[in-house]
């Protein structure tokens, strides 16, 4: 029994022919969405990639680029197809190309649901990247005269101001990694001297932070040496520490930042792909109601057309046999020279038996 079969007369299949014309060119722009909405994704990751370690999380904007071209490019040439279909005669023309039609259709419609769901599966590969480039950029800041990292600093003072956070996952990592160079450091002084010394791995550290954990809203100048000394700061309350340093991690800050993002754009593409499945029913019910008429032979009566020609499992049933056989061709079991029993060759060539006369 067919699945979704539906009778079409004359007259609904013109009408349908038209409107799949108008929404294949809907979809072309739909696919010009998806492709501005992948090349937006790009420059928005690209702008901060510096902080993100080697993930190839670029992988989403690159698909949504790739589907939204695919998209535009098919749609723009099923537009032709299913206008040319109201015809019956223009239909011979496209009755074989039809069903690679359908079927590149289904793929690359396919391909817009995996991109929606991977823009809300994400997250977790992104926080991983967003962590571990954090943390080597940190370590990283001072190094303002090596040649590949001296713009480090200027990168994580721009996203400390920006999105008004400091450190990885707070402001307390920045004492634990040495911000400040040696070249800027008085290697006479007693002071550095034993604070050298006493780290392990001669790390000039100390509880300071960078000017821009500084917040823009603190009432009175910002308090970033001597941070966790309350003693050293006139009048300086701990627990008010949130109005003069950023307490939220960059990390966290990017990682809402990149949500937002996606799930705006998992949600279009959602929608977009809901679009492009309605355009892909309403080919395959063109494409079996046209193919119907011309068994029926009689362009203006009615004829059926259905998404699948059987049930679900008569379908899947089919489909798995003819995968199964498919290397059955390569074998000899049928062969008529299987099993014939060979001639001895002795035998093949009767003996020749002489008879020499004898003589009286």
């Amino acid at each position: 029994m067919a699945v979704g079969k539906v009778t079409f007369t004359k007259v609904e299949r013109e009408k349908l022919a038209e409107v799949l014309w108008l929404l294949n060119w809907i979809s072309v722009v739909t696919g010009v969405i998806l492709f501005g909405l992948g090349l937006f994704l790009k420059i928005e990751i690209q702008k901060w990639q510096e902080v993100m370690s080697e993930h190839g999380i670029l992988y989403v904007p690159h698909m949504l680029i790739t589907t939204g071209l695919a998209a535009g490019c098919i749609n723009f040439l099923g537009g032709k197809i299913c206008l040319d279909c109201a015809d019956t005669n223009k239909f011979l023309r496209w009755k074989l190309v039809m069903m690679p039609y359908v079927i590149c259709t289904f793929f690359f419609t396919s391909c817009i649901l995996v991109g929606a769901l991977m823009c809300y599966s994400i997250r977790g590969q992104l926080e991983e990247s967003l962590f571990l480039g954090l943390r080597n950029a940190m370590q990283y800041y001072k190094d303002t005269d090596t040649p590949g990292r001296c713009y480090l600093k200027r990168t994580l003072d721009l996203l400390q101001m920006q999105f008004h956070c400091c450190g990885n996952n707070g402001y307390r990592d920045w004492f634990q990694v040495q911000w400040i160079s040696n070249r800027y450091l008085d290697m006479s002084s007693r002071a550095v001297e034993d604070r050298l010394r006493s780290n392990v791995e001669g790390k000039y550290l100390m509880d300071s932070v960078p000017f821009s954990c500084c917040s823009t809203f603190s009432p009175r100048p910002c308090i970033q040496q001597q941070v966790s000394n309350s003693s050293a700061h006139f009048n300086y309350d701990p627990q008010s520490q949130q109005r003069n340093l950023w307490r939220r991690g960059c990390r966290q800050a990017l990682l809402d930042h990149y949500t937002s993002i996606m799930q705006s754009i998992g949600l279009t593409v959602l929608l977009i792909w809901l679009f492009e499945l309605l355009v892909l029913t309403g080919v395959r019910y063109l494409q079996t109601a046209m193919e119907n008429v011309l068994q029926l032979g009689d362009p203006d009566s009615e004829s059926d057309g259905w998404i699948l020609e059987y049930s679900l499992a008569e379908t899947a049933r089919s489909n798995f046999n003819i995968i199964k056989n498919l290397g059955k061709c390569y074998q000899a079991d049928n062969d008529p020279n299987i099993n014939v029993p060979t001639v001895p060759v002795e035998q093949e060539v009767p003996s020749l038996h002489i008879q020499i006369p004898t003589t009286s």
